[in-house]
């Protein structure tokens, strides 16, 4: 038999900032959050890239605790899109991008 070590200290892994999508709404983890730094939010869509912008402003859709109600934006682009998506942040732009190509697999 093959015994493999369990080693309950190993590397840490960075956490990441997730989008949830369901029919009404996104869900940002406490990272995507801690990331936009902002109580509202502009929200964008990219059709030929099938890519959501999530961008802090001053003046857009709050924030509630950690959801953003999104279904007048889901019903306006066409976006069916459901499940949970790493976000790609844009320091300069102050923005989180989500590929709606690019599912989250596993738990996290």
């Amino acid at each position: 038999m093959a015994f493999e070590i369990y080693k309950p200290r190993g590397e840490r892994v960075p956490k990441l900032p997730l989008v949830t999508i369901s029919k009404n709404s996104m869900v940002l983890n406490k990272h995507a959050r801690e990331k936009l730094c902002a109580e509202k939010v502009e929200l964008a869509y990219d059709s030929e890239t099938n890519t959501i912008r999530v961008k802090a402003t001053e003046d857009g859709q709050n924030i509630k605790k950690t959801k953003v109600f999104s279904r007048g934006f889901f019903n306006h682009f066409g976006i069916a899109a459901k499940g949970k998506y790493q976000a790609e942040y844009n320091e300069k732009e102050r923005a989180l991008y989500v590929n709606l190509d690019k599912m989250q697999k596993g738990p996290q």
